[in-house]
């Protein structure tokens, strides 16, 4: 049985993402749903949106194996309550599969189910949570880690993937993507792959420059210069590269090699393609300059991040 544990001010979605994943994965598989909402008092519990979602106590979680702790604003006072860390530390001790979404990792961390094991959470909680918790090996740029037993998610929709890894793990992949395909997910997220848009991450990407970004994305193949980015932009290429940077925060070669990292990462982790034909097809060419730039953004070659993610 499935243990879906809120609290009051718990991110709605949090809890609601992983109960639809696993609904539907059930449905898929044509077993019943063995789910539980559960809270220290039992009745309506209040979202922080004010939403309020119907919890059971903890008494009645005898037959719980897999335990998913939600985050959100109230997971302070969730973490600082006794009766919660008691029952969550007695369910992994017993052998059930315990995890959090978002901020729910405070949960786990102050039960002390997260020393000495690799864990992640939202990116905005990460420097208070690593001076919190400098026993934790945290992993700030993961959807979704694993580490035994315990299993730990980034922030709100990185929960779904955490569900879906659970129902590979539990009833197969090909109800996992069943699954994926009646949530209309694209594909399913590994682990290890980057909680980060590189499109997002630019000062303005819906700005003048967004559309150029995203056909750059698309084309990645292409050579990509910048004479070539400023005549599609319509401008000379020295005033292009003067507005590009002033509006994004980056140059043009830049911002192009931070697309390349970011599908070419998401290639590696999510697929059996060869190294080499990734490096080829999103514009690095040479493998060995691909590598490079791995090891400068993300501090691992590929070949490591493909084996980190099909371990997660």
């Amino acid at each position: 049985m499935i243990g879906i544990l809120i609290f009051p001010d718990f991110q709605l979605l949090d809890a609601a993402g992983p109960i639809s994943a696993f609904e539907i994965a059930a449905r898929a598989s044509g077993k019943p749903l063995a789910l539980r909402v559960l809270a220290v008092k039992a009745g309506l519990v209040r979202s922080s949106s004010g939403a309020e979602m119907m919890a059971r106590d903890l008494k009645s979680a005898n037959a719980i194996t897999t335990l998913v702790i939600a985050g959100g604003a109230g997971v302070a006072e969730a973490a600082r309550c006794e009766i919660t860390r008691a029952f969550v530390q007695r369910l992994a001790k017993r052998g059930a599969r315990v995890a959090s979404v978002c901020s729910g990792a405070y949960v786990l961390a102050e039960a002390g189910l997260l020393d000495g094991r690799r864990a992640t959470t939202h990116w905005g909680r990460t420097r208070d949570f690593v001076a919190r918790y400098p026993k934790v090996k945290f992993e700030p740029d993961q959807i979704f880690t694993r580490d035994g037993n315990v299993w730990t998610s980034a922030g709100i929709t990185a929960g779904i993937d955490l569900a879906l890894a659970m129902v590979t793990e539990d009833q197969g992949e090909e109800i996992a993507q069943a699954t994926a395909r009646q949530l209309v997910l694209y594909h399913r997220r590994s682990g290890g792959q980057s909680q980060f848009s590189s499109l997002l991450e630019l000062k303005a990407p819906n700005g003048r420059f967004g559309a150029l970004l995203s056909w750059a994305r698309e084309n990645l193949d292409a050579p990509l210069t910048v004479e070539e980015l400023a005549d599609r932009a319509g401008m000379s290429a020295r005033h292009f590269a003067r507005a590009f940077a002033a509006e994004t925060g980056t140059t043009p070669s830049k911002a192009i090699e931070r697309l390349r990292l970011e599908v070419a990462r998401e290639r590696v982790q999510s697929s059996r393609e060869a190294i080499e034909l990734v490096a080829e097809t999103t514009g690095f060419r040479d493998p060995e300059r691909m590598r490079r730039a791995f090891i400068r953004a993300f501090g691992q070659p590929p070949q490591a991040l493909r084996r980190a993610a099909r371990a997660g």
